[in-house]
């Protein structure tokens, strides 16, 4: 199953879940993908509000209950509303052998995005999860710390040292982006985490692992399409607009 988590609330980009993007909620570019690649048996929202809940069932995805709001806060680990979401759907008899997570803030995600990912991961054995990761734009080879007044290298590696290196001459560095995960079920049910110990990296291309976290994302995204450098997935439905949620 896939799993979008979308709380109300948020602080950096106001309604950022469902601020209108290109002539439809952003929720959209994650609901629709995620139908279209064939690979989940069902496409579930985790919520915590009905406004956002209705226009994720617009978009043909399941809201079968709200998240509670002790799960929805702005430091509420992903592992409690998730295992709350299990357990539900436990309880109505539905459950699934790996579950994705698919965070709404990554709209350039495709529907063979998913396809890539989905194939990568059960193409391994003995894993535990796959994620997805980008390389680093700043090297960490080439960050400090400061003690007092003086500065010391986060990673004191390498002769010469990284942080007098070339960027092209030190070992590829990778960070995670949200865009999407993979995990099979019992990882959370039998060791409460969502990643486990044995990782699958799976290296996202282009744009498709862009986050959109605060304004200056979302103003580089929308140059981005502006630009014709990027192009959201195709949404055919009709654009949500029973009730104006951008900005809830």
């Amino acid at each position: 199953m896939a799993l979008i988590p979308a709380r109300q609330g948020s602080k950096r980009v106001p309604g950022k879940n469902v601020r209108v993007l290109n002539g439809h909620p952003m929720l959209a570019y994650t609901i629709v993908p995620a139908i279209e690649s064939g690979v989940f048996e069902s496409v579930i929202v985790s919520t915590d509000s009905e406004e956002i809940a209705e226009v994720a069932r617009h978009y043909g995805a399941e809201v079968p209950f709200l998240r509670p709001a002790q799960f929805a806060g702005d430091t509420s680990p992903d592992i409690e509303w998730l295992e709350y979401t299990l357990a539900e759907l436990t309880r109505q008899a539905r459950t699934w052998g790996a579950f994705s997570l698919l965070r709404p803030t990554s709209p350039f995600r495709t529907a063979d995005t998913i396809r890539r990912a989905w194939a990568r991961f059960i193409s391994q054995e003995g894993v535990d999860s796959l994620r997805a990761i980008e390389k680093c734009a700043q090297h960490p080879g080439k960050m400090w710390v400061i003690r007092g007044d003086r500065m010391l290298p986060l990673l004191p590696f390498g002769d010469p040292p990284w942080h007098s290196t070339p960027y092209q001459a030190l070992p590829p560095i990778y960070i995670q982006n949200a865009s999407l995960e993979i995990a099979w079920t019992r990882v959370v049910v039998e060791r409460r985490t969502i990643a486990g110990d044995v990782l699958v990296p799976f290296v996202t291309e282009g744009y498709e692992g862009f986050d959109i976290n605060d304004q200056y994302d979302w103003m580089v995204a929308e140059r981005l399409l502006s630009d014709g450098l990027v192009q959201l997935p195709a949404v055919n439905e009709t654009p949500f607009q029973a009730v104006n949620v951008a900005r809830t």
